[in-house]
């Protein structure tokens, strides 16, 4: 199978590197409430580390450390090179609505880019969601500041952000893998991995994706002229 690459190594590293940071903060986020204990989960095998506050507030901070990390290096490496085809376009909201109209009803997509409007949307709910984390995340840690004083009531209106955030996060992680029901988008799943995609896929949905267009033309008419006369 021809394949092309629509990933890099960076891009990959920088998305798992957040997405397993992110996990972790969800798993200790949760885990420094008194829910490990409440519900036995430090009972079970390999698990007696959940019930462990001190334990999961430090694994919280470093996780926290490599989010910020990764965020702030993908944001800065992004401007600089000026690649924004991620970032969400106007009428992506009823592009996202035809492109999903089409896959239930089994019709014709009209052409995307490099990345589906979805995409581009959920990149924006994830993004806008870690943010809201990061700050008040940072915000909340400032009371552990010796000669910082963040009174109460500020620190209740953080606390609460912080909460809904993680809240947030996770219906975003439900509703960004939720588009792989769709048999039209696992395809994709392809890039998250290796950071190829079919050429042939490409072609037919990414239609306004120039040079992902130029790269698959390519690489379907080196397979056809490698075959045997």
């Amino acid at each position: 199978m021809s394949k092309i690459v629509r990933q890099s190594l960076l891009n990959r590293i920088i998305h798992w590197g957040i997405a397993i940071n992110v996990f972790l903060l969800i798993i200790t986020g949760i885990f420094q409430l008194p829910v490990a204990k409440r519900y036995g989960i430090n009972e079970i095998f390999l698990m007696h580390w959940s019930g462990d506050y001190s334990f999961n507030l430090v694994l919280h901070y470093i996780a926290s450390f490599f989010l910020i990390v990764f965020v702030f290096f993908h944001i800065v490496f992004h401007i600089v090179r000026k690649e924004f085809d991620i970032f969400p376009k106007k009428g992506d909201l009823k592009q996202s609505f035809l492109i999903i109209k089409s896959m239930l009803l089994k019709q014709k997509e009209p052409p995307s880019a490099k990345y589906l409007a979805e995409q581009r949307i959920a990149y924006f709910v994830i993004g806008s969601t870690l943010l809201l984390l990061i700050i008040t995340g940072l915000l909340k840690s400032l009371k552990n500041l010796a000669g910082f004083n963040l009174n109460n009531e500020m620190y209740f209106y953080v606390a609460t952000l912080h909460n809904i955030g993680l809240f947030l996060i996770i219906l975003a992680i439900f509703g960004h893998l939720s588009a792989f029901i769709f048999k039209e988008n696992r395809k994709l799943l392809s890039a998250m991995f290796s950071g190829k995609v079919d050429a042939k896929y490409v072609l037919h949905r990414h239609g306004l994706w120039h040079k992902g267009i130029k790269e698959a033309k390519k690489v379907l008419q080196e397979s056809i002229d490698k075959r045997p006369k």
